[in-house]
């Protein structure tokens, strides 16, 4: 079966953009200082908290690679598998947060500036900052591929006007208006999945149907991966929840501490839904669908289900899309005012100029992200790489400042930063993924072994204090 573009799907995503859009012109006006526009001026309460941390972590990453390419290309099962990265990492920041929230600091190159110095938050914001930027390139091609089944564009042009848009909200309102519009995003995913999934399955045949056109492989525990296989596609995504500062900034974002905990747990049910929904409907398209681009398979079963079914769907797959490409934009642009400018260059700069100046980084960062994103061949391939350098460079020294307290010495740090950098950008691409393994394989334990091993070398033990007699 061939996908058929159909422009009256146009009319519900096109209606949803407006919505969102809106909320962005609503947020321009209630954003006055730096602190509204990166952390929403701490006002955030538990659904608004919950909608943006789902709407954020499941965007293009979910509806047209991770799970959805998973599913499509390996199976259903791995796909689900797939997901429980993502639970045990909320599970961990569910944890964490109590701790997250009194750090304070808007950005994670400031929190681990504590610890490792001017050093360790240069090498942290630039490393965000190139994860981050490959993170909104696939969210700029994602839209590109909505706009592809509605209006018969190509996926080039729809992604240059997915491109507008994402940059459009992020530069309005910060993430005053990025987090509502993902609490509306999550809500209609959310909607969108439970109502699609049975007509999806009927289309394709029934669990009879998909079965019987899908690989045999695909019916196997782990597909057709290998083990080694899988985990270079699990890990990454835990190792990047577990230290990645949209999360931890809207886990800071919250009104209260109650709030942001029951916050976290509707997250967590939210993720459960959607890593299960997901795969389920990207297995079925194999059924349907032999011969697509794997990051098309959600996406192209809205052609054949009823319009206002097939609509609410792609609307709600574009709503994350947008919100998440919204959220990565503005964060690696925080990183860039807020530690780069303010920190190194300017640090008396005012608020009001940082402020505008952030605004001025999304343009700029934006266009850099879609010129990045016509460099690689799938979005599974560009998610990965992102993934395993942020997981490889900051995950490691960020849950050793929590963990290891006193035991972790500056040089320690600085080593499995460097090395996890290093180790997860040229492991596959300079030195060709020796012995078969994945970069994260190999770059993340590294890391993490020399900051443990070199902190224990060099960290001198305080002398007792001697005893009177």
């Amino acid at each position: 079966m061939a996908v058929q573009s159909d422009v009256t799907l146009l009319y519900i995503v096109a209606g949803y953009l407006a919505v969102m859009l809106g909320v962005g012109v609503w947020a321009y006006g209630k954003t006055k200082t730096a602190e509204d526009f990166m952390v929403a001026g701490r006002s955030l309460g538990a659904a608004i908290i919950a909608g943006t941390l789902l709407a954020t972590w499941m965007g293009s990453g979910t509806v047209t690679g991770g799970a959805n390419s998973v599913a499509y290309d390996n199976g259903l099962w791995p796909a689900i598998l797939f997901g429980t990265a993502s639970l045990i990492g909320i599970t961990a920041l569910k944890a964490l947060a109590p701790r997250i929230r009194q750090f304070d600091k808007l950005t994670i190159p400031e929190l681990i500036e504590e610890e490792l110095g001017r050093e360790g938050r240069i090498i942290s914001l630039l490393v965000i900052a190139f994860a981050y930027v490959g993170i909104v390139s696939y969210q700029f091609i994602g839209l590109g591929f909505v706009l592809n089944v509605t209006t018969g564009i190509s996926v080039t042009q729809g992604t240059i006007i997915g491109t507008g848009i994402i940059i459009a909200l992020a530069a309005m309102g910060g993430l005053m208006s990025v987090a509502y519009t993902d609490a509306i995003s999550a809500f209609l995913m959310l909607l969108g999945l439970v109502i699609a999934v049975p007509f999806v399955v009927l289309e394709a045949g029934g669990w009879s149907g998909i079965t019987a056109n899908v690989p045999a492989t695909h019916l196997d525990a782990l597909g057709d991966l290998s083990l080694f296989e899988f985990f270079g596609l699990w890990a990454p995504p835990l190792l990047l929840i577990l230290a990645d500062q949209n999360m931890y900034q809207r886990i800071i974002a919250g009104e209260t501490d109650e709030g942001t905990n029951v916050g976290l747990i509707a997250w967590f049910v939210g993720a459960v839904a959607t890593m299960t929904l997901v795969p389920l409907i990207a297995f079925a398209s194999r059924a349907m669908f032999p011969e697509l681009d794997p990051g098309m398979a959600l996406i192209a079963t809205t052609t054949v289900l009823p319009t206002w079914v097939g609509g609410i769907l792609l609307a709600a797959a574009a709503a994350f899309i947008i919100t998440t490409g919204s959220s990565y934009l503005l964060s690696a642009c925080t990183n860039l005012s807020q530690d780069l400018y303010k920190g190194f260059i300017n640090p008396d700069a005012s608020d009001e100029r940082v402020f505008w100046l952030t605004r001025a980084f999304v343009v700029v960062l934006g266009v850099f992200a879609f010129v990045l994103g016509q460099y690689f061949p799938t979005i599974l391939e560009v998610q990965m790489y992102s993934y395993t350098a942020y997981g490889a460079a900051i995950t490691p020294p960020l849950l050793a400042i929590f963990l290891m307290r006193k035991r972790l010495t500056k040089i320690g740090g600085l080593t499995g930063m460097v090395a996890g950098a290093v180790l997860a950008i040229t492991w596959d691409t300079a030195l060709g993924s020796p012995y078969g393994l994945d970069a994260v394989i190999v770059a993340a334990p590294v890391a993490c072994a020399l900051i443990v091993l070199v902190s224990y070398l060099t960290n001198t033990p305080t002398s007792p204090t001697p005893t009177r007699a």
